[in-house]
């Protein structure tokens, strides 16, 4: 199997050199990782400047690429550009949870679903700002339930979201958004955000957000297609 890993904190953060330690044992592996922190740029991708691909040697026995640009210009990069084929795409492992409607913004949930618009299944990986320990000890747990579910088998994109602790897996939905900004207005023109949280828990462990912040493996599968089929439905009955 050829893997293509991707992240959105930078291709020196922690949290991929686990990840292409673990997948090394699963297949082929390539790293196209950002050069910089690309939090927060979902599917944004470059297309009116030149950006530096550098390859590296920072990972022992695998490709890797430093580029200057989004998580989705990563793996465009190495599936458009360099014309690499690559059977699954794991991103991550992210510092931080990727949960609720806050994947919208998401780079490291960016990458996977530029993946799934060419063809490749995906893998967001997320853990604890705290640790990543759990996620290391149960990566393999986490892998063997998809493949016994067969779960890349119909969906585009899984979302995996690690406790601090806790082992059990969930398969759940997107739930609410647990961030917001608020913004502080400076000297010179310039804002700077602040994060906010939201978060207040129900125990609704259906909810990728409930799940997570209780202790569980949540799994959450999510695909490209934002079409409200029930609503083009009723729509176009009433035309007809």
């Amino acid at each position: 199997m050829k893997i293509l890993i991707v992240n959105d904190d930078g291709i020196n953060a922690e949290g991929i050199r686990h990840l292409v330690n673990w997948a090394k044992t699963k297949g082929e592996v390539s790293v196209f990782a950002p050069k910089t922190q690309q939090s927060g740029k979902s599917l944004s991708i470059e297309i009116h400047d030149a950006y530096e691909v550098k390859k590296l040697d920072i990972f022992e026995g695998v490709e890797a690429y430093s580029v200057d640009s989004t998580p989705a210009d990563c793996v465009r990069i190495a599936t458009l550009g360099m014309k690499k084929k690559f059977d699954l795409v794991l991103s991550g492992i992210n510092c931080g949870h990727n949960l609720g409607e806050d994947i919208h913004y998401s780079g490291t949930v960016g990458a996977c679903f530029e993946a799934a618009k060419n063809g490749i299944k995906a893998i967001a990986i997320s853990a604890s700002f705290t640790s990543f320990d759990n996620a290391i000890k149960n990566l393999d747990k986490v892998w063997d339930e998809i493949q016994k579910r067969k779960m890349l088998e119909l969906t585009e994109i899984l979302n995996v979201n690690f406790p601090e602790q806790g082992d059990e897996i969930l398969i759940t939905k997107i739930g609410k958004a647990i961030y917001s900004d608020d913004f502080d207005f400076l000297e010179n023109d310039m804002v700077m955000p602040r994060l906010i949280t939201l978060y207040r828990g129900t125990r609704n462990l259906e909810i990728d957000t409930d799940a997570t912040m209780t202790g569980h493996i949540s799994i959450t599968p999510i695909h490209v297609d934002f079409t409200n089929y029930s609503a083009h439905d009723m729509i176009t009955k009433k035309v007809g």
